[in-house]
């Protein structure tokens, strides 16, 4: 594209920089040492260490549900505690918090107390929700306009990275025999120090409203949140925006272990390279924003990503059809068949694709909303993403239980994101006029 569109841009320099490098290793740690002990405890429950009141079958729901609880009851809070204090400060608590709740949840898995780690999936998804909106609000503290962009995609990057490795690491540990349990819980533990000592390298930045009185009420001060998010309309509409890109993906995740055996008749380390083919594709579409577009915020590469993500979730209906019964089948065999590439090329294209889609969408938002009242739209922004996450898992159970399959399913969603982008960018048209004037090769 022309001027300024097309140079690599050195937003991985940002790494060596105090004041980003600690607190994207603080975040990293962080979403890796909750998957790796989500992950580690449901493969516990449902092939280990079955009890009667938690049927395997509800296991994984269980879990998850409880883990986003948090992010629908205490996000307003958590963007309250972040406006009025000192950033750096709650990000220090709050893993400390992660170290106490990781000692628990040792002695869970060692004394096979399948309600204490229960209690520490719900205590988890607490310390996600106080850190999230504090990651966000900081960043346009400490990053010129021009690197916001490059930043917000490296944390999405590497959030989506540790998720993965988070599972992957769970997944092989928990299977040692004899020892899995123990393993886990010293890798849990591990990681939350080291997430600890990055947080003490965060550099310390000025409250943004230090007056500010708060409402310790969540249910009154979420639904004061979502109205205050409400009097920037641009903002509200693109929180809207990032929250249906959470539902498009939340229900890929949700289907992938399903897919790979009734559609694809691959074993679980098929569903495993799944989640890697998408958790590299969004990483990969995120860093990529900053590429196409260095040091600015590229509001035309919005419809560039809805546009991919249906284009390529309709090729993937197709690139199933047809596909002949097997066996359930390994990695190696899955792969060995020509037709999976389509597949797995699809996958990795419509996740590249939302990761473009979301990263600029996420800028906006911290540029264009007054600094004073940041961290709480962002909160808005989790109570939203966790409502519409919800959501989708409910739609997807409806519509396999009337009758549709899952590669339907996926077309569908597909299809519908045609009209979610239509109704996002008749409500923002910046975003849709800035992608005429770049695809029309001006800056």
């Amino acid at each position: 594209m022309h001027n300024g569109c097309m140079s690599h841009s050195n937003q991985f320099s940002l790494l060596g920089q105090r004041r980003y490098g600690p607190l994207f290793l603080t975040q990293f740690c962080g979403a890796a040492n909750d998957n790796i002990f989500k992950f580690a405890f449901t493969v516990l429950v449902t092939y280990q260490l079955q009890v009667a009141w938690l049927p395997t079958q509800l296991a994984g729901l269980v879990i998850a549900g409880l883990f986003i609880l948090p992010m629908v009851l205490v996000s307003a809070t958590a963007g309250q505690l972040t406006d009025k204090y000192n950033k750096t400060t709650i990000i220090r608590w709050v893993k400390n918090l992660e170290i106490a709740i990781m000692l628990l949840a040792g002695w869970g898995f060692l004394a096979e107390q399948v309600a204490v780690l229960l209690g520490c999936v719900f205590l988890m998804g607490l310390h996600s929700t106080l850190f999230g909106p504090v990651k966000y609000a900081y960043l346009p503290q400490v990053l010129s306009e021009a690197e916001l962009t490059g930043g917000n995609g490296m944390v999405e990057m590497g959030t989506f990275i540790a998720i993965l490795l988070g599972q992957l690491t769970g997944g092989l540990l928990i299977a040692i025999p004899g020892v899995g349990r123990e393993y886990v819980a010293g890798a849990c533990l591990l990681v939350a120090i080291v997430g600890r000592l990055a947080a003490q390298a965060v550099p310390v930045v000025a409250p943004a409203d230090p007056q500010l009185r708060m409402n310790w009420n969540p249910l009154t001060e979420t639904w004061r949140n979502v109205q205050m998010a409400r009097q920037w309309p641009q903002v509200f509409r693109t929180l809207l925006g990032i929250s249906w890109m959470w539902f498009f993906g939340a229900v890929f995740l949700s289907l992938f272990p399903s897919l790979a055996k009734d559609v694809l008749h691959g074993n679980e380390q098929v569903a495993s390279l799944l989640l890697v083919v998408f958790s590299v594709g969004v990483g990969t579409g995120s860093v990529l924003c900053e590429v196409l577009c260095p040091r600015r915020l590229e509001l035309g590469l919005v419809p560039a990503g809805a546009l991919g993500m249906t284009l390529f979730s309709v090729d993937l209906y197709f690139a199933m059809r047809g596909l002949p019964a097997s066996d359930l089948m390994g990695v190696a065999a899955f792969l060995s068949y020509g037709p999976h590439w389509r597949v797995l090329a699809d996958l990795f294209l419509l996740s590249l694709f939302a990761g473009v889609f979301s990263v600029p969408m996420y800028a906006l938002i911290q540029l264009r909303c007054p600094e004073t009242h940041r961290a709480r739209v962002i909160a808005c922004n989790n109570i939203l993403n966790a409502l519409f996450m919800i959501v989708s898992s409910l739609v997807a159970g409806v519509l396999l239980s009337v009758g549709f399959t899952i590669p339907e399913v996926l077309l569908g969603v597909g299809v519908l994101n045609v009209v979610a982008a239509v109704l996002l960018f008749r409500a923002v048209p910046e975003y849709w006029s800035r992608f005429v004037t770049l695809a029309g090769g001006k800056a």
